[in-house]
Parts: C-alpha cells; sequence; structure tokens
C-alpha cells in the first residue's frame, strides 16, 4: 500500500498494441467554481489524454484548488471497462494511503481535546507490543517507530482474503523485533496506521471511521466518503485493475475486511478529497500547532530529516511548500499534492493499481498550473539560447556581462565551450525550467534539450540587465 478537451468528444488513442477511449464524462459532474483558463483546461485534459493513453490506466478523475477553492473537477476514460461505464466526476475511487491524513488528523484532534499526547507511549493505549512503552504515538505517525510493515507488497497476498482485526495484524507484526531503533531510521509502514486507528477508538470511546465521520468528513461536507475496507462494491465506486506485465487489465479481487483498518481505509470522489485539501490551506479543521505538527519534517536522532510530517511527505519544490502523499490499493492508485503558500491542490485518483499514472499526471498539471513565465523570462529565455549558441561557434558578446561575468570568460573558457559544445549542433528545444532570487540577482535556470543529452543552463542577472553568470552542465 504505498504512500503514489478534447473533451467535448471521445478520444481515440493509440498505441503499439493497444485502443483506448478516453472521455471525459461530465453528465454528472457537480459544478465546481472553475477558474481555469480555456487554454489551462486544454492542456490539462490533453495532459490526460496522454498519460492515460500511455500507461493504460482505465480512468483518471482529477480536481484542482486554486486559491484555496475547487477551480476545477473532471473524469476522464472508463469507470468500469466490461460493461463499459464512462467515468464522472462524481465516482468515488480508493485513496489508499491518502487516508493517513486523515488519521493523523484524528490523533490531533483528540490532542486538542486533551485526550492524549504525540508523545504518549504507545504502550498507554495498546499494551503489549514490542517496545511500547519506549515509541511515541508521534513515532508512528511519522514512520519512525521501528515497527515493520505488514503490506509492503504491490499485490494482495494470499493471508489478504481472509477477514482480519487490528488486533491480528498488531499481533503478528507489532509484536516481533523491531525493524531498527525509534527514532533512527525513517521506514514506511503501514502497522503504525494501524495501530493508531486503535489509538484513536480507545482515547474516543468510537469506532475509529464513525470518529472520522463526526469530527472530520462530516463537517467538512466529504458526503462521498465511505469505509472501503468494509465497502468495496458500494454503489458509485469505480471498477479497480490490475496488469500483469505488459498484459491487459484484469478486474481485482479487493482485500478482505480489515486489513486497510486506519492505514488505508477511505474511498471518496476526487473533488471531495480537494475539499480536505482546500480545508489545509484555508486552515479549517485543527489548531495552528496541530497543522505545524502535521506539516513539519520529522527530524532522525542524527538530526537527519526525513521529508514526511504526520502522514504527508513534506519538500520543497521548485520553492515552494509541497504536502503531498500517494495511495495504492487492490485496482487503484492515486496521488495528492497540496501547495499551501500559493493556495493550489492537485488530486489525481485513478482505477488502475501499481500504475504511474496519477504521479505522471499530477506532474504534468502542477507544470502547467504554475507555468508562470513573465515577458521578462520570454526575453531572457531566447539571450540564453543566442548566448549558448554563440558560444558553440566561439563567439561571446561581452556587452552583455558585467566585469565578474566577463571575468569567467577566459579565453581558454571560450574555447572549452566550442569545442565541446559545437558537435551537439542546435537545441532541439530551450526552456525555463526555474526563476528564483539570491544574492540581490534573478536566477533562471534553463533546460537545452540536444538529439542525445539535455543539459542545464543557468544565469544570474542584475537589476541592471547584465549577466553575472552563464554556465552549462549536463542535467541530472
Amino acid at each position: 500500500m504505498l504512500s503514489t478537451s478534447r473533451a467535448r468528444r471521445l478520444l481515440c488513442l493509440v498505441t503499439a498494441s493497444t485502443l483506448f477511449l478516453v472521455s471525459p464524462a461530465m453528465a454528472d459532474a457537480p459544478a465546481a467554481d472553475t477558474a481555469l483558463s480555456a487554454d489551462t483546461q486544454r492542456r490539462i485534459d490533453q495532459a490526460a489524454a496522454e498519460v492515460l493513453a500511455k500507461t493504460g490506466a482505465a480512468s483518471a478523475s482529477v480536481a484542482i484548488v486554486q486559491d484555496g477553492r475547487i477551480a476545477y473537477a473532471k473524469a476522464y476514460g472508463d469507470a468500469r471497462r466490461d460493461p463499459k461505464q464512462p467515468a464522472q466526476a462524481g465516482t468515488r475511487y480508493a485513496i489508499g494511503s491518502i487516508s493517513k491524513q486523515f488519521t493523523a488528523a484524528a490523533i490531533l484532534l483528540l490532542v486538542q481535546d486533551g485526550k492524549l499526547s504525540l508523545e504518549d507511549p504507545v504502550e498507554k493505549y495498546v499494551p503489549g507490543l514490542t517496545r511500547g512503552g519506549d515509541i511515541t504515538i508521534r513515532q508512528m505517525l511519522s514512520h519512525t517507530s521501528g515497527y515493520q510493515d505488514y503490506w509492503p507488497q504491490d499485490y494482495m497476498f494470499p493471508l489478504m482474503t481472509e477477514p482480519a482485526t487490528p488486533e491480528f495484524i498488531m499481533e503478528r507484526w507489532a509484536r516481533k523485533p523491531l525493524d531498527y531503533e525509534p527514532g533512527t531510521k525513517w521506514q514506511y509502514s503501514n502497522t503504525g496506521y494501524v495501530i493508531a486507528g486503535r489509538i484513536v477508538e480507545k482515547a474516543s470511546g468510537q469506532p475509529f471511521f464513525e470518529f472520522l465521520q463526526q469530527r472530520i468528513l462530516a463537517p467538512l461536507g466529504l458526503k462521498s466518503a465511505l469505509d472501503f475496507d468494509r465497502e468495496p462494491r458500494a454503489d458509485g465506486m469505480a471498477e479497480g485493475y490490475t496488469q500483469y506485465a505488459l498484459g491487459p487489465s484484469r478486474v481485482v479481487t479487493p482485500s478482505a475486511p480489515g486489513w486497510l483498518f486506519g492505514a488505508g481505509q477511505l474511498a471518496m470522489t476526487a473533488e471531495d478529497l480537494a475539499r480536505w485539501n482546500a480545508s489545509l490551506i484555508r486552515r479549517e479543521m485543527l489548531s495552528k500547532a496541530s497543522y505545524l505538527a502535521l506539516e513539519t519534517d520529522t527530524r532522525l536522532a542524527n538530526g537527519a530529516g526525513t521529508q514526511y510530517g504526520l502522514g504527508m511527505h513534506v519538500e520543497l519544490e521548485n520553492h515552494r511548500r509541497k504536502l503531498e502523499h500517494g495511495g495504492a490499493v487492490n485496482g487503484f492508485t492515486s496521488d495528492n499534492l497540496v501547495y499551501p503558500d500559493d493556495g493550489t491542490a492537485i488530486v489525481v485518483l485513478t482505477n488502475q493499481d501499481a500504475s504511474p499514472a496519477p504521479s505522471q499526471l499530477a506532474g504534468k498539471i502542477a507544470e502547467i498550473l504554475f507555468d508562470d513565465a513573465q515577458p521578462a523570462d520570454v526575453a531572457a529565455t531566447a539571450r540564453a539560447r543566442a548566448i549558448l549558441e554563440g558560444l558553440q561557434k566561439g563567439r561571446l558578446d561581452r556587452s552583455q556581462f558585467t566585469p565578474n561575468g566577463n571575468s569567467y570568460f577566459t579565453t581558454q573558457a571560450i574555447a572549452d565551450f566550442q569545442a565541446s559544445l559545437a558537435p551537439l549542433g542546435s537545441p532541439v528545444t530551450f526552456h525555463q525550467a526555474r526563476r528564483w532570487l539570491r544574492g540581490g540577482m534573478t536566477g533562471r535556470s534553463y533546460d537545452a534539450e540536444f538529439a542525445d543529452r539535455t543539459l542545464r543552463v543557468w544565469t544570474y542577472e542584475m537589476p541592471d540587465g547584465k549577466l553575472e553568470q552563464f554556465q552549462v552542465a549536463v542535467k541530472d
């Protein structure tokens, strides 16, 4: 279980060996307050069509938040292939381990209620687990407890065809020796979230899903959310599919009840998951301290960061703070990206397991939404390309550089630029990848794609437009 238009008509997309029908299928879609331009919508539709064709995923449901509100919701492809049933924006998908954010939020609500602390030992609520007196709730939620993961496989192993309980999972995986000393390593573990779900029940006196329903799902208006662990065939659910190697999609059998408890339990529409994301951005559900705990990078005993908070990855992406988590259960994969400081979030849910489709499509949508090129960037890109192509011929317009920048381009430097870059020919593409500020200058990086390799070009530009730096290297 992993932590990940041509829209007005059917598209017939042909790959080397397979035909996929892609349709936006929006007849019953709830009305999102669309704030995206027609061009942005067209680019998203095109990206969805490309990803579904490339990966073979049956469908994708997309929802986007901008300025803290839902701006877009659309479904593509088939919720069910035989008999054919187009995906709708109101179709439910299992969200897998994205559910962990809800489990972590449930714990934090109980912290706010004064019923437990993140530093409480596991032993206080669930006696008898290995080193339960030494392992804290925070360590379980941050995957630093040492408890062995009960489901690292990307398929359903035979034991999962029989119903399970949290006690069964804990007995088998949380009463064996730890994989490492608590707090010293980061290792993804669904087991910790089964324990956390049980702690919610002990501290609240309510069944886990009932607590989620009363304290999180209903208050946020997530009306489509259901307990996928108990209702995998509920009305409105997409059919889940799997694929063996490069073979055709096959319908999957869900795991028996109990195996997803606390760790991957929820199913909902993409639009409802986007409502959850909007609540994270607007800080509607938890206290300031709780959000800080949820979104802070966990440090190991040696001081190294894990890039994981409580139920979500936390990182900087092109200088943007990003909260992210993927999900995978039998027949479904998903990706959820939240850029809280930008008021933006992206949900992609699919009904194909072990598929790269959600992360690929979410990444493409992020590039589209953050394509914030300015007129100055367009001019700078043209200049950078011209400088590169000039250096390939051994020429440099020194009037464009500061004294420091000119000092870098010695006779030897220009000769090396020409000798090493001229054989590559002209770039096939040359585009800006990033822009940032540093030392009073504007930094820009570019991807220069040639026939057999891609180079990274980066510059620093002074306020007067002169270049302080122009360098080229092989792109990582």
